[in-house]
């Protein structure tokens, strides 16, 4: 959460600034482009200010939609986002943007912005295309994967099995996330990265419920820890199949949650039978 207010101008001085001393002006190259260095520079300090800014506004809105803070089908108010925040609206209308191009939400016109919904048929649809896409990456890190790299990957799942071990499940959540967004870096494809991203910030209605479910921590921990494995034994194959069975298998996950979330509510009430 931003924690201080990132108003246009907060912290600008009121007094007026002190008038220079004159100086001797000179004809040396270096005074006559210094005006357009200043230029350049200042217009520079306002470009990064305004690209941060709308960056961390965007950061904020998708770790709130992420951890569910805001569920989805949900209307975003961009007055309310903004002064929630503590910004113009400039830097949310962009954010806005921004999370429509990774998946997160939609712009409808004459309408607003929602926090996108996905049904349970494109679910599958993307479960099954990130598993093709996670057995190329699997095969590429089994090729390519350095001692040191494969370290870091074991410790990454380290933090999934300490989360588990605490029933966290945001904890977890995050520790798979970060787990696969560092498999698909260091695959080293760059478009590849940004189409994997927008799948996965598509799931996000639907991965906490499922690594909610008993077992479902245990058995997600499993895989993850046979991946890293068969990566480090430079088996590409056997690491792109235990990527492809991990990403089907959690899509099976996302079903019986599912099923079990609607099985409740759809079991008939029984009326008293009066007595007779």
């Amino acid at each position: 959460m931003l924690k201080t207010p990132l108003a246009d101008g907060a912290g600008a001085s009121r007094r007026a600034p002190s008038r220079p001393k004159p100086r001797r002006a000179t004809a040396s190259p270096d005074n006559i482009q210094a005006p357009n260095r200043v230029a350049r520079g200042a217009d520079t300090i306002a470009l990064v200010r305004t690209s941060s800014l709308s960056m961390l506004v965007q950061k904020e809105l998708e770790r709130m939609i992420l951890a569910g803070d805001v569920p989805a089908g949900s209307k975003l108010n961009e007055a309310a986002i903004a002064d929630r925040l503590g910004v113009s609206r400039g830097p949310v209308r962009e954010a806005f943007r921004a999370l429509e191009a990774s998946g997160l939400v939609r712009l409808e016109k004459n309408r607003g912005v929602f926090v996108r919904q996905i049904p349970v048929d494109e679910a599958d649809e993307i479960y099954e295309l990130r598993a093709v896409l996670d057995e190329f990456v699997g095969r590429r890190l089994a090729q390519t994967a350095t001692p040191e790299r494969v370290r870091e990957l074991r410790a990454r799942v380290g933090r999934m099995e300490k989360a588990a071990a605490r029933g966290d499940v945001d904890g977890y959540l995050a520790a798979t996330l970060d787990f696969h967004d560092r498999l698909v870096e260091l695959a080293g494809n760059a478009k590849l990265l940004v189409t994997y991203r927008r799948l996965v910030n598509e799931l996000h209605l639907f991965r906490h419920a499922t690594l909610a479910q008993g077992g479902a921590l245990p058995a997600s921990t499993r895989e993850h820890r046979e991946i890293v494995d068969r990566i480090a034994a430079g088996a590409p194959a056997a690491a792109g199949r235990a990527l492809y069975d991990h990403v089907m298998a959690s899509r099976e996950r996302m079903h019986r949650a599912r099923t079990a979330a609607i099985a409740p509510a759809a079991s008939p009430r029984r009326s008293p039978r009066n007595p007779r």
